[in-house]
């Protein structure tokens, strides 16, 4: 085996991560409409979840949750509940409520941070390795978004805190599914961070109050949130498929990529033209992912498949 070549199955990961990518992108310029058609952001998130949710359940049971969920064992249960409170339900809160209280601008940039503190994570906790050229590639993406999404006029305040709280629970959900996934299959973890992150939304929304608002929801925006609904399962899909196979530094930054996509969307709809600081923006970020994705084999030429014994 050749060090410097990356085995199928991590190029499997890799492309997977480059497809969550792709799904991201458009999920994000998609959500842009729909979130404007329903007043409370966390009534339209719960239902756009709870599509996720029916739809990666229902590939689960497909493809034999029922017969694997008994073979688990105490801290993998354990587990499931783990990623369904820090990735599926909790952050999202957090996320949506310091939404409405701090600036867009900031709010971007310190959620597009997500790779940088995984990376922080991975290396002690996960054995990842990051040699100079990842490193350097992750300095020119975290500076491609600065350029991409300044954080002008940046304050902190309870808004900031709660986003920045929902990124490192993020964060930390990448590293907890990681170890999951050599025990669990990914549709399962799917499964369970969606189907019961929208069991504890559904909980958050009936105590704070605004249950009814999942029965009051415009006509016109049931058409986004099954939309969203649909990418947001084919994002969770994909997403622990290629964590399952890449390591977590490779796949987190790959997703910055998505900012590039969503931005060029935008930009072929509204006809506007693109910043030149913000152009300058997408080159290094896609420059900076290209090297991160090239340099992976080289750090990490073992297949990530051979931990796994549950199938995928």
């Amino acid at each position: 085996m050749n060090g410097s070549r990356p085995t199928p199955g991590l190029q499997r990961g890799v492309l997977l991560a480059f497809g969550t990518a792709a799904i991201s992108a458009l999920s994000v310029y998609v959500n842009a409409f729909g979130v404007k058609l329903v007043p409370d952001a966390a009534v339209y998130t719960t239902a756009k979840n709870g599509i996720a949710a029916l739809i990666l359940v229902s590939l689960a049971l497909a493809l034999g949750a029922r017969r694997e969920v008994p073979t688990l064992d105490r801290r993998q249960r354990g587990g499931l509940v783990a990623i369904a409170l820090i990735g599926g339900s909790i952050p999202f809160v957090l996320f949506f409520s310091g939404l409405a209280l701090a600036t867009a601008p900031t709010a971007a940039f310190i959620h597009k941070t997500l790779f940088v503190w995984v990376a922080l994570m991975a290396v002690p906790l996960l054995g990842e390795r990051l040699g100079l050229i990842p490193v350097a590639a992750m300095g020119v993406l975290l500076l491609g978004q600065v350029l991409m999404t300044p954080p002008t006029g940046m304050g902190w305040g309870p808004g900031e805190t709660m986003i920045a709280a929902a990124t490192l629970l993020w964060a930390v959900e990448v590293v907890v599914a990681k170890r999951l996934l050599t025990g669990i299959s990914a549709p399962l973890l799917a499964a369970s961070r969606m189907g019961l992150g929208v069991v504890f939304l559904i909980a958050y929304l009936a105590l704070s109050g605004r249950l009814a608002g999942l029965a009051a929801l415009p006509a016109e925006a049931l058409g986004f949130i099954l939309a969203t609904g649909v990418l947001l399962a084919g994002y969770v899909s994909t997403w622990y498929g290629a964590l399952r196979l890449a390591p977590a530094t490779t796949v987190t930054s790959i997703l910055v990529v998505a900012a590039v996509g969503t931005g060029v969307l935008s930009a072929l709809t509204t006809g506007a033209t693109p910043d030149p600081r913000v152009v300058a923006g997408y080159l290094l970020v896609v420059g900076a992912v290209a090297g991160i994705a090239l340099s992976t084999g080289r750090l990490h030429p073992t297949d990530a498949r051979r931990d796994v014994v549950t199938p995928a």
